[in-house]
């Protein structure tokens, strides 16, 4: 595929819009892209280990033939990666390579890499460009676009951090065919999300197509396409968060709580797998409230089960933490807002809502039934 012949979805948020490319080969033509929108750069590239060995190399060699002067900072893979120490190995990595506010910080890799290099192109000499090279399918769909960069604490996930918005996302879709299962799998959870959140009949097309879509069919570019297309559109009118870009954390008050309760540990959970948990359970939960037809969250959990995700508590590996150290997780997250509890709910596939003042009692009670089944 050529560049004329990749998908192209726009992020129109006024002079700070960008594109969005998505199709085969976009790394080997990353050079040229860069070039074309940041004449004259110098950049950092930033990757993980596993990252590095397959595609680091193709991507220098674009710079290279773009005339693009580049360094690369490597750092260890994994959710553990975004702490405080790490980024502090990025800042010094780019200092060290004495690029300037004009220069550019490039993410090579998946949504550690680019959460932890976006958030260091934003507070070295408060603020550099961004480009996000995602190279896993949970990247391409979710953690490139939109601009929310941050890191973890012990105390939860992604609880420090900023928007920076890129200016220029070149999802590559070849990459994509070396994924193991497992993570295409976490990564497909958040191309549910996009039609749970307020697209049924993409919901509906995913349940028909997802054979493909895991195959590397056409439906693959397709899915991607869409997914960063219902994204685009609500970060287009709500880039801060102020009002229903909530919705894009569906499944993910639930999911972060797993994460945290497991330490980050990738072993156990990965993201997409805490957020299918989390998916099943705002599902469960608001057909419990008597918000949402039972038989909605039945094919909500038969799909996610079906491309072998996990959707219960249960199916989190070594077991986690009681409801009342959940609960304290859940007490962290960014959707909590003077202590009120902030949940995703919804009123069935392709109708959520931002529920506001959600008891906390409910919600342990129902941790508490779920940790036993």
């Amino acid at each position: 595929m050529t560049v004329s012949s990749a998908r192209k979805v726009e992020v129109a948020i006024g002079d700070r819009g960008y594109d969005i490319l998505i199709g085969g080969g976009l790394i080997a033509s990353a050079g040229s892209q860069i070039a074309l929108r940041l004449p004259g750069i110098r950049a950092a590239i930033v990757t993980d280990e596993h990252v590095a060995a397959p595609h680091l190399k193709a991507l220098e060699a674009s710079l290279d033939a773009a005339g693009i002067e580049n360094s690369a900072i490597i750092i260890p893979p994994g959710e553990s990666s975004k702490r405080f120490e790490l980024l502090e190995r990025v800042v010094d990595g780019v200092l060290e390579a004495r690029l300037e506010r004009g220069d550019a910080v490039i993410a090579l890799g998946g949504g550690v890499v680019g959460d932890l290099a976006g958030f260091a192109s934003a507070i070295v000499r408060r603020g550099m460009h961004l480009v996000q090279l995602p190279t896993s399918l949970l990247a391409q769909v979710d953690s490139s676009v939109g601009g929310k960069t941050g890191i973890n604490t012990p105390r939860g996930k992604n609880l420090v951090g900023v928007f920076k918005q890129p200016v220029l996302v070149l999802a590559d879709t070849d990459v994509l065919d070396t994924l193991p299962r497992r993570e295409f799998a976490a990564g497909y959870a958040e191309i549910v999300k996009y039609g749970l959140i307020d697209r049924p009949d993409f919901f509906g097309w995913l349940e028909s197509h997802w054979g493909e879509i895991f195959a590397g069919g056409g439906a693959r570019g397709e899915a991607i396409a869409i997914s960063c297309q219902a994204k685009a559109d609500i970060v287009a009118r709500d880039e801060l968060e102020a009002g229903d870009r909530a919705l894009l954390n569906l499944g993910h008050t639930f999911g972060h709580a797993l994460e945290a309760a497991t330490a980050y540990d990738g072993a156990r959970l990965v993201h997409g797998e805490g957020v299918a948990i989390g998916l099943a359970l705002a599902h469960r939960f608001s057909a419990r409230l008597g918000l949402a037809p039972e038989g909605d969250t039945a094919r909500v959990e038969a799909h996610l089960a079906t491309v072998g995700l996990p959707t219960r508590l249960l199916d989190v590996p070594g077991g986690l933490p009681g409801a009342d150290t959940l609960m304290d997780f859940i007490a962290q997250d960014k959707k909590v807002s003077r202590g009120a509890l902030t949940f995703i709910l919804t009123r069935g596939i392709g109708r959520s809502f931002i529920a506001r003042d959600v008891a906390a009692d409910d919600v342990r009670i129902f941790l508490e039934e779920n940790l036993r089944s």
